[in-house]
């Protein structure tokens, strides 16, 4: 009854360690979870090598599975029809529409892939493409479907999201501008079926470092993969200007991405080449070091949920500048934690850059507040230890329902999971 599969896109990602860390609280907890992915991660953190050990994916595609998938999705279309009728009779793009009953499918894969492990609840992190399979894979088990929303997910790439929040238990989410975005643009909601439960970081391993030297160049830093919805080209526009101005200064940037070709050329085309640098991926183990040699860890992202690249470095004592977007004023308390910059204003960006350069020195009250700050809102494990008592106590008060529904019994499969089966 309290076996639960977690599906992501892609897993184990170095910047979603949050993923696991739910999967081991909930094993904590006395629940059965299985924990299923569509892709490898290109690359494989080494601290998550263990998750990625006991990870079942869906690609590349068996056709044992691929074949049942297609019995599993005509037998009980009625249980999945108007899923199929939304996909194709919606408004979106025909593109969108069409890939859409292709994840339709992918649905009907994962199904017969878990047919055989009695779920009974599919939980599935960021509204993307899987979000959608893991509904009809719910609806297809009998199962309950939940899902997390992040920030571009619901902000940027919401699609069929009117579809996903009717359809599921509850929804998570990591920020009160979320919860509020949710209310505000789909009304018909239940305001009960949306949770927030805001991420943490560990605040033993992300703790204060000396800062090896005070070097003469001001140095900024930002930490993020390389793509359009963080908005780099804006901080390479920022240091243009910065060195029209006369200042002395490096920044660096790490992450990797598809963006870093186009990235690269920018800087280039830009004479910046002296000032700017691609760090590429950077470990986990690296990262502190990193931080402790930044007087600014700036963000620049068209899209955030809260980040937790901003939590890292405010935990390390460090200054942070980012837009007033999405749910960064939840984390950022302006002039008191960190500093607030209107989002896409260049000229507030360049003043504020320009205040914690002059005023390095005199920051250290802020730098300790911001570490406050963190220690007191965004604690790893109590804020795991609240949502996990918060969803087992829901994902519970729904069990009884599911199998006391005798459409829905009829597609349940009580038979003992069999791990030799690859998905």
């Amino acid at each position: 009854m309290n076996r639960i599969a977690y599906l992501a896109n892609s897993f184990p990602e170095a910047i979603e360690s949050y993923v696991w860390e739910e999967v081991c609280e909930l094993r904590k907890r006395g629940r059965t979870v299985s924990v299923c992915s569509f892709r490898r991660p290109h690359h494989l953190p080494e601290h998550l090598a263990g998750a990625a050990s006991e990870t079942s994916y869906v690609f590349p595609l068996r056709m044992q599975l691929a074949i049942h998938a297609c019995w599993m999705c005509i037998s009980r279309l009625y249980l999945i029809g108007d899923l199929l009728w939304r996909a194709v009779r919606g408004s979106e793009p025909i593109q969108r529409r069409l890939r859409t009953i292709v994840h339709t499918w992918l649905g009907g894969y994962l199904a017969a892939a878990l047919h055989k492990e009695r779920i009974a609840h599919i939980h599935v992190h960021h509204g993307y493409f899987s979000s959608w399979a893991g509904m009809v894979a719910a609806r297809l088990l009998g199962a309950t479907f939940i899902f997390t929303l992040h920030g571009s997910d619901l902000l940027v790439r919401g699609d069929y999201l009117d579809c996903k929040l009717n359809n599921c238990r509850f929804c998570i989410t990591v920020s009160e501008f979320n919860r509020n975005y949710i209310r505000e643009h789909f009304p018909a909601m239940d305001p009960d079926k949306i949770l927030v439960h805001r991420l943490g970081i560990d605040l033993e391993f992300w703790r204060p470092l000396s800062r090896t030297a005070a070097g003469s160049q001001f140095s900024i830093l930002s930490v993020g993969r390389l793509h359009a919805v963080k908005n780099y080209e804006f901080l390479i526009d920022a240091c243009v200007e910065l060195k029209a101005a006369g200042l002395n200064f490096r920044c660096r940037i790490a992450g990797e991405g598809e963006e870093r070709g186009r990235l690269q050329d920018l800087i280039r085309k830009s004479r910046l080449e002296n000032e700017i640098e691609l760090l590429g991926r950077i470990s986990r183990e690296r990262l502190p070091s990193l931080y402790s040699q930044a007087d600014v860890v700036a963000l620049t992202s068209h899209s955030e949920g809260i980040p937790q690249t901003l939590m890292e470095a405010m935990a390390m004592e460090r200054v942070v500048l980012a837009p007033a977007i999405t749910g960064i004023p939840e984390l950022i308390v302006n002039e008191q934690t960190g500093f607030l910059y209107q989002p896409n204003s260049m000229p507030d960006f360049l003043v504020k850059l320009a205040h914690i350069a002059a005023a390095s020195l005199s920051l250290n009250e802020l730098r300790q507040e911001a570490r406050q700050y963190v220690e007191f809102c965004f604690n790893r494990q109590r804020n795991l230890d609240t949502w996990a008592q918060d969803f087992v106590q829901r994902v519970d008060r729904g069990a009884t329902a599911i199998y006391a529904n005798p459409v829905l019994q009829q597609v349940q499969l009580p038979v003992q999971r069999d791990r030799s089966i690859p998905v």
